[in-house]
């Protein structure tokens, strides 16, 4: 499964819409499913990568850098979130239990952000492979890692690149 940054961030949009409502309707859970599919063992999940590692197609097309504009775009999200939630606490509101480990730890999301900002220059991916869609090879594999882990990134001991 190939999933664009068009297609992350429209993912990422419920979690905002949600604490501007009071609750999700079933179409909208629908037409935004998470970034979830079928949990694999190690033995699964090393097949994949061998698969992907034959099935990727690379283009040699110049591609403007998205990565770094999305992490800015991303990081913006996380930061409203962030804000969103605490105004929630703030107002005894109920939140989930996922919402408090964000809370908890959004100072690690916030540290991750400035070590990336600091140490990936402008122009970084521009020597890594690319896939058809412009994207880096890398971050459809962790894409991949993350849908089949249940979020969990995992070191991956077969070669995939």
């Amino acid at each position: 499964m190939k999933v664009s940054l068009a297609e992350i961030v429209q993912l990422l949009n419920p979690i905002t819409s949600h604490f501007k409502k009071d609750n999700f309707t079933h179409e909208e859970i629908n037409l935004n499913p998470p970034l979830r599919a079928e949990l694999f063992s190690k033995e699964q999940m090393d097949l994949h990568a061998n698969y992907l590692a034959h099935h990727h197609i690379l283009s040699i097309k110049h591609s403007p850098e998205l990565l770094l504009k999305q992490l800015s775009d991303n990081a913006d999200i996380l930061f409203e979130v962030n804000e969103l939630l605490e105004q929630s606490i703030a107002e005894k509101k109920p939140v989930s239990p996922a919402a408090e480990w964000l809370l908890d730890n959004f100072y690690l999301t916030d540290e991750q952000i400035k070590i990336a900002k600091r140490y990936l220059p402008k122009g970084y991916s521009k020597g890594l492979p690319k896939l058809e869609n412009g994207l880096p090879r890398v971050y459809d594999i962790a894409i991949e890692i993350i849908i089949h882990n249940d979020g969990v990134l995992i070191f991956i001991a077969s070669p995939i690149l």
